[in-house]
């Protein structure tokens, strides 16, 4: 299985251009999900785990991965279905998000699928609030793929902060931030939300996109009406969205005569080091790693000091 995921190096060559590639699994005998493999680090035969006690009770054990010990989730029952009976088909998906990596313990392991994002939708606003998907997608054989929200479901494990520490908050310049306005592009209601939360500290008050077409429509909007750089002090986008992703609305935004200027923050649980690339080639003003409350302020009023700060 391992042979399915190549060099990153590879994998690049889709960003940019609105394309992107899902590992395909199956929670139970028939449902197929999917997470972006960029997040993923290794596929393994489920190895041998030990208990973990007082954990979490989504959390079936830990595995020892060459020294390092991972927990490993049930996927299946985080996102509310039956637990995961074990088989000899049980795998282990290694993935990292937000700088944590863990295991998800899943019934099968697919294949690797190369899509474009305007292929993938979200999930219907009938499903309401409390799912666990980001988006879906139908295959060529007409099989339809739920990818997973996996920052909700490490969100209800091990929640993030939203406080901001009094060091951040004594600085003077989150007086400057009272009523400044910032849109945030993101596909995961968690996300937006961790977002929304952290910067109410600061009193910045927040506009939601739920992917980039969504953005990008709002922002043209709002600039038919003035300038949209006198609207927003940012634009706070993640990197992989249905419909459109976070690198195309950034090229989209540079191309528009009327949104070129905006100050754009590529913010993602994706690799550090692909994203510093990806910013430049797709021209991103900054980019901020997911999910970290004191770093996301801080950025925040760096770009407010920049703008109103006297002397």
């Amino acid at each position: 299985m391992s042979g399915l995921l190549d060099s990153v190096d590879q994998r690049t060559r889709l960003v940019g251009q609105n394309r992107f590639e899902l590992l395909l699994f199956r929670l139970g005998r028939n449902q197929l999900f999917a997470i972006n493999v960029f997040k993923v680090k290794e596929v393994l035969k489920l190895p041998r785990l030990n208990a973990l006690p007082q954990s979490n009770p989504y959390i079936c054990g830990v595995a020892n991965m060459r020294g390092l010990t991972v927990p490993v989730i049930d996927l299946s029952a985080a996102i509310g279905m039956p637990a995961t009976v074990v088989t000899d088909a049980s795998h282990m998906i290694v993935a990292e998000y937000n700088g944590s990596v863990q295991g998800f313990l899943v019934s099968d392991v697919e294949r690797i699928v190369n899509l474009d994002w305007s292929d993938v939708m979200p999930p219907p606003a009938t499903a309401g609030r409390a799912h666990y998907l980001t988006a879906i997608t139908r295959l060529q054989d007409n099989s339809l793929v739920e990818i997973v929200d996996v920052e909700k479901v490490l969100a209800e494990i091990t929640p993030f902060s939203t406080e901001v520490s009094e060091d951040v908050m004594k600085q003077d310049l989150h007086k400057l931030a009272e009523g400044k306005e910032i849109l945030v592009v993101d596909d995961s209601q968690t996300a937006r939300d961790q977002v929304r939360i952290t910067l109410s500290h600061l009193g910045v008050r927040i506009t939601e996109a739920v992917n980039g077409t969504d953005a990008l429509e709002q922002l043209k909007a709002f600039a038919s009406l003035g300038d949209v750089t006198q609207k927003f002090v940012m634009v706070i986008t993640d990197a992989e969205m249905p419909e459109m992703d976070g690198y195309r609305l950034t090229t989209e935004i540079r191309n528009d005569p009327d949104l070129k200027n905006l100050y754009i923050v590529l913010h993602t649980s994706l690799s550090g080091t692909f994203n510093k690339a990806m910013v430049q080639k797709v021209g991103c003003n900054d980019f901020l790693p997911k999910f970290e409350s004191d770093r996301l302020a801080e950025k925040v009023l760096e770009r407010i000091s920049d703008l109103y700060a006297v002397g």
